[in-house]
């Protein structure tokens, strides 16, 4: 066959896009590649800053315990919208994980998503994540929408919405750490 003669190039390119096709193969493709080009989040100009509309929020915690948001308020808070099937979502995981590590004690975290506790609980033993995960049982307070996956906020003590990130992005980098202890020591 004249078309593949000397075209190493071709075969490759034929071979990555069977790679895509296959849903095997493509999850952890598109990890990678969401993981490669995720940068760290940036920050909302303070004069773009939204405020949440209330703290009147219900979720379920892992175990089925109702949580209210409203115990957080005056706290700095961060907000991840996401899904066991989703692959940003699981890019930027170990990152939350290792900021949850180092900033669970003085951050609050809500790793939020539709799924059925099983499946993020299999999920999260299976990596070994130890991510606070919840279950909305009240509409989210606006402007926080997670319809897009991933969606993550950051809120200061006040209720500013300081980053609003849609997308995968680098939790885990020296800037954002610095705009945390920023958000934590105000």
């Amino acid at each position: 066959m004249k078309i593949f003669k000397n075209k190493w190039g071709d075969i490759l390119l034929i071979i990555f896009i069977l790679a895509l096709i296959i849903p095997q193969t493509r999850k952890p493709i598109q990890i990678f590649v969401n993981k490669v080009i995720s940068f760290a989040p940036s920050v909302n100009d303070e004069d773009e800053w939204e405020k949440i509309a209330d703290y009147n929020w219900i979720l379920q915690d892992i175990n089925g315990r109702r949580v209210e948001f409203s115990d957080f308020k005056d706290e700095v808070v961060i907000v991840n919208f996401w899904a066991t099937w989703c692959p940003p979502c699981l890019a930027e995981m170990p990152d939350f994980q290792k900021l949850y590590e180092d900033y669970g004690g003085k951050a609050k975290f809500f790793f939020v998503t539709n799924e059925q506790h099983e499946t993020v609980l299999t999920f999260l033993r299976k990596k070994r994540y130890t991510l606070p995960t919840y279950k909305m049982l009240t509409k989210a307070p606006g402007p926080m929408d997670g319809r897009t996956l991933p969606t993550t906020y950051v809120l200061d003590k006040k209720g500013n919405i300081v980053v609003d990130k849609v997308g995968a992005a680098n939790w885990n980098s020296d800037s954002f750490r610095k705009t945390l202890d920023k958000l934590l020591g105000q």
